[in-house]
């Protein structure tokens, strides 16, 4: 990632800085979440608006997933050329203004627009968060991941309140379980309930959900205001030589790793998406419960997930990403076994729902944390995640509606959450083992390249050190040498003297010995030729 990725947490202040990050990622995401889910019980307020039924107005739901989708691809592309928090920054303004001009819309084409421009920039905020949360801590990324989504699930809870809250009056919407999906790029769906909602509205109602719509714009401009403080305290000079650093992480098989995670997240989300959206119906038709008992089953699997994906953040911090998918992989594929072929019986209806949604809580910002691992998660990596996420979520409630409706008697959304779950089986250990099988073979190569690099210096240091001590004794020879050549020629001074020196005395022998000192050694190592030497001068 050229210009958008960066770390900082190398330097003293790198840690508070990192914090921050994270903070206003969540908080960011707590926004996205109830941006999405404020639709929900605003919808019928919405349609009365246009002067359209809750029924006619389906596309605006369309709208916004294609534009999500385009935000999700034009955000990928973006943040491979361009600060990270910039682009976040200019994405949320772009939410805000969206939902400062929504409620004042009366054209049901402009607020289609409107949606379809909100839903691109929650494109680029869901494929940015997460690019920037594994740029900002890397291998300790996990935890932060979870926190990112769990603050989604926050804000898709917060969403019915905040839009309840200017009632005046105690009684609240029936909210959809679509809209609480944990996948960031949701696109709601209408319900049933919503439809035969009455869209003449008073006066009052109207202005209630006006200032939900504004209060979280709001928020969201505070949010954005964040980014814009965070990107003057970055240094595209890091990005670079950050990016240059990830390129040499590349694996061997990037972009069939992708591809595969690509189709892992098209079902997962797809599976959780569809379950729950039509799980208030299949406990109605097929275990013939009433309206209440539905609903709080419904409650029971998205309560099951939040809670999970709260705890989540805590066990990210002990458990490695493949240990978290390989365990939500199997509560799900046992859940969704009991669910497809015990749900008639209600205590496994409820066990299922409950297991369920607690297994499907921790997989995406698990996928994402796990795949860091063995390559660069760039721009356009990214976006292909959350790309597939959102065909999941767009086709497979499409046409597990299509067969519900032709086969009346079958139990479509539990038999396809079981396929599901056995695909993601299956999945996951092709990716696990196309992830490792290159580096193990590589990993050898490394060492032993490695284990080169450490001896050679050593070798090096001893060869040097060798030369050193050769050194060291051709000085010390040089200054023995130059000791001896000075004896000698003191010698034959000396003898020249006593050459010139009348008659014979007795003093010049022990003079000339003292002089000299110890005699040098010579040819046979005997001093007897330098006396000799000097008594054959004498008898001279």
């Amino acid at each position: 990632a050229a210009g958008g990725g960066w770390r900082c947490g190398r330097c003293p202040d790198g840690a508070a800085l990192r914090w921050c990050i994270s903070g206003t990622l969540c908080a960011s995401f707590l926004g996205l979440g109830m941006s999405i889910a404020v639709l929900g019980p605003t919808f019928p307020t919405l349609a009365a608006n246009v002067g359209k039924n809750v029924s006619d107005i389906y596309y605006i739901f369309v709208g916004r997933s294609l534009g999500s989708l385009g935000g999700s691809v034009v955000g990928g592309v973006l943040l491979d050329c361009m600060n990270a928090t910039l682009l976040l920054a200019f994405s949320m303004l772009g939410t805000a203004a969206g939902l400062y001009v929504i409620p004042w819309c009366n054209q049901s084409l402009i607020l289609t627009i409107l949606m379809s421009v909100i839903g691109g920039s929650m494109g680029i905020l869901d494929t940015g968060g997460n690019v920037l949360a594994l740029y900002t801590w890397g291998s300790e990324a996990g935890p932060h991941l979870q926190a990112l989504h769990f603050s989604f699930a926050a804000g898709a809870f917060l969403a019915p309140l905040v839009a309840q809250m200017d009632l005046g009056s105690s009684k609240s919407e029936e909210l959809s379980g679509a809209e609480k999906t944990n996948q960031s790029v949701l696109k709601s769906v209408p319900t049933a309930s919503a439809a035969s909602t009455t869209p003449a509205l008073n006066d009052h109602r109207n202005e209630s959900f006006l200032w939900s719509y504004i209060f979280i714009g709001s928020y969201i401009l505070l949010v954005s205001i964040f980014f814009f403080v965070l990107f003057s305290k970055s240094s595209s000079a890091k990005d670079k030589s950050k990016a240059s650093a990830h390129k040499d992480k590349l694996a061997k098989y990037h972009w069939p790793l992708v591809g595969l995670l690509f189709v892992f997240f098209l079902f997962y989300v797809g599976a959780e998406v569809t379950y729950g959206s039509y799980v208030y119906t299949h406990a109605m038709v097929f275990a013939e419960m009433k309206e209440s008992e539905a609903a709080a089953l419904n409650s029971v699997f998205w309560g099951a997930f939040a809670v999970c994906r709260g705890a989540a953040i805590f066990g990210a911090a002990f458990l490695s990403p493949a240990t978290m998918i390989v365990l939500s992989l199997l509560c799900s594929a046992a859940s969704s076994t009991a669910l497809a072929f015990f749900s008639h019986f209600r205590a496994a209806l409820w066990a299922g729902s409950a297991v369920y949604g607690a297994s499907m809580a921790t997989i995406f910002p698990s996928g994402i944390a796990w795949i860091e691992q063995y390559t660069v998660v760039e721009g356009k990596t990214a976006s292909l995640f959350v790309v597939g996420a959102a065909l999941g979520e767009m086709c497979i409630p499409v046409a597990v509606g299509y067969l519900q409706g032709r086969y009346h008697h079958v139990p479509v959304v539990m038999y396809t959450a079981f396929v599901t779950s056995v695909v993601t089986v299956l999945l996951f250990p092709a990716m696990y083992k196309l992830a490792n099988w290159p580096q193990q073979r590589d990993s050898r190569e490394v060492s032993d390249r490695e284990t080169r690099k450490t001896l050679l210096p050593n070798s090096r240091l001893t060869e040097d050190e060798e030369d050193e001590e050769e050194q060291h004794v051709r000085e010390w020879n040089d200054a023995d040498f130059e000791v001896v050549e000075m004896n000698d020629e003191l010698k034959n001074s000396l003898m020249d003297t006593s050459h010139r020196i009348p008659g014979d005395s007795p003093a010049v022998q022990p003079h000339l010995d003292n002089a000299l000192g110890d005699p040098p050694v010579v040819a046979d190592g005997s001093p007897g030729r330098q006396n000799g030497s000097i008594d054959w001068e004498k008898s001279e």
